[in-house]
């Protein structure tokens, strides 16, 4: 009976702490999925007012006259033609200029330069451009590209978003060609297919959602982008699409009206920035619904 006691009190002491412990793990669970759910409501409950704000207060101005007039004198009726001209020729050369650097540098990064001393130096240039302040790039771009032909230019303002087109590219290529299984690169590498095929072929194909992920965070990123444009394109109230002069765009018009002491020109700053936000989502919503048809094989 003695024999039997101890051994039934030793497995009661046994249990014991393995329930604390037990206990303990439901607890921090529950804490941290409690925490997760509050960190998510604040940040839903910020979009959700941020889009409110833009919606309430953009959906105002937002009348034919806006996509068929320019900017005019306040009190005028002017609309914003030719900043959203300005905005679609500047952000569309800076993808054009930028994704297929950010491109090739990321294939190369993750497929070629493994191990070398030169993609460690592109990967650590990359990493520092991605951090940089864009008024810095846009000073660097206006000491090259607009001092010496002593004017600005729309050309110049593209060529300091795709400075900031570059590293976004670069990174997101890299991480997603790293996610391609080794196996594919094998299988292909089996059948007699050259290195440049197998990386073109198979790995960017398979990681080609990811790399357009990546192409739509640069759009979105310097479509909004001012600073920059501010020392390249500064701006033009008059129609112009010429890149060798200076041009309008949606963000400098947003930084000039936003501030303005005419409700006009304050209600088109807040649709000017309700259209930046509404292109960056039917962009975003267009290239997902597209590339989701079409799987590799």
């Amino acid at each position: 009976m003695s024999a039997t006691t101890t051994r039934l009190g030793a497995a009661s002491r046994h249990v014991a702490p393995e329930a604390g412990r037990a206990r303990r793990r439901r607890f921090a669970n529950l804490a941290a999925t409690v925490l997760c759910a509050v960190a998510t409501a604040i940040l839903l409950a910020a979009l959700v007012s941020i889009l409110v704000t833009l919606v309430s207060r953009g959906l105002g101005g937002l009348h034919l006259s806006t996509f068929t007039r320019m900017t005019s004198p306040p009190g005028s009726g002017g609309g914003l033609l030719n900043p959203i001209v300005g905005s679609i020729i500047q952000t569309v050369l800076a993808v054009l200029v930028g994704a297929p650097v950010g491109l090739l540098a990321g294939v190369f990064l993750a497929e070629f330069g493994t191990g070398s001393w030169v993609a460690d130096v592109v990967r650590f240039v990359s990493d520092m451009l991605l951090s940089a302040p864009s008024i810095l790039v846009g000073l660097f771009v206006y000491l090259i590209l607009v001092g010496p032909v002593g004017h600005f230019s729309g050309f110049a303002g593209a060529m300091s978003l795709a400075i900031l087109v570059i590293p976004i590219v670069v990174r997101t290529t890299e991480d997603m060609l790293r996610l391609v299984p080794t196996s594919m690169r094998e299988a292909a590498a089996a059948l007699g297919a050259p290195r440049w095929k197998v990386v073109m072929l198979i790995c960017v194909r398979a990681a080609r959602k990811g790399i357009a992920t990546g192409i739509l965070l640069a759009v979105a990123r310097v479509s909004g982008e001012t600073a920059p444009l501010l020392f390249t394109s500064l701006g033009n109230l008059s129609w112009s699409v010429n890149l060798n002069a200076p041009m309008s765009s949606l963000p400098v018009t947003i930084y000039q009206y936003a501030g303005s002491a005419y409700d006009d020109w304050v209600q088109l700053a807040w649709t000017a920035a309700l259209l930046i936000t509404a292109g960056v989502l039917i962009i975003n919503i267009i290239a997902r619904l597209g590339l989701g048809g079409r799987d590799s094989t």
